[in-house]
């Protein structure tokens, strides 16, 4: 496992240092020499750890949401399981006919289809939980990725919405002229 995070996180870098080098062919000055902001790199940062992608597209406030999700998932899980864990012993000692054991409160106060009824609906919660971590997870890198492709886009002062009449053409089978509102939005 050891060889596996260290071979991941020496590929990383190395794909990191290919894709920032500049052509030595051609001479670009100074006053345009732009540093590249990469989408690639966004996503396997956030992939290796959470927020890290948010933290290089300098989106700071998105890093404590990902965590407080990642903590009530983490809380959701261990809940579940325990009461999962709980009801299938519960279950087995209820099976075994065994009422002296480590659940035997549960085996006297509820019969053994409740008990039965009891595990399968934490353990249809705990995975329903896990599906849902794993959908929260591939999310923190869709958001990196796409806050990255976004970096470098220019919203000007000049975004307008502009409402006037407007006289439509008219279509090959219509023969009058058709008037509307138009909406032209300008950005």
């Amino acid at each position: 496992m050891k060889r596996f995070i260290i071979i991941l996180i020496l590929v990383i870098l190395g794909s990191t240092a290919m894709a920032q080098k500049v052509k030595l062919n051609q001479p670009v000055p100074d006053s345009i020499l732009e540093k590249q902001h990469s989408p690639t790199k966004a996503t396997l940062m956030s992939m290796c750890l959470p927020g890290l992608g948010q933290i290089y597209n300098k989106k700071y406030w998105k890093v404590p949401i990902i965590y407080a999700g990642f903590g009530v998932f983490t809380y959701l899980i261990v809940f579940n399981t325990n009461y999962y864990l709980t009801y299938k012993s519960a279950y087995i000692e209820s099976s075994n006919g065994d009422s002296t054991g480590n659940y035997s409160d549960i085996v006297k106060k509820y019969p053994k289809e409740s008990i039965l009824s009891s595990r399968e609906y934490y353990r249809r919660n705990l995975e329903i939980t896990i599906i849902f971590t794993v959908i929260w997870y591939a999310l923190n890198m869709v958001d990196a990725s796409v806050d990255a492709h976004l970096f470098t886009y220019n919203i000007t002062n000049d975004l307008s919405l502009r409402v006037e009449p407007a006289l439509i053409p008219p279509a090959a089978q219509y023969r009058n002229y058709t008037s509307g509102i138009k909406f032209c939005l300008k950005f």
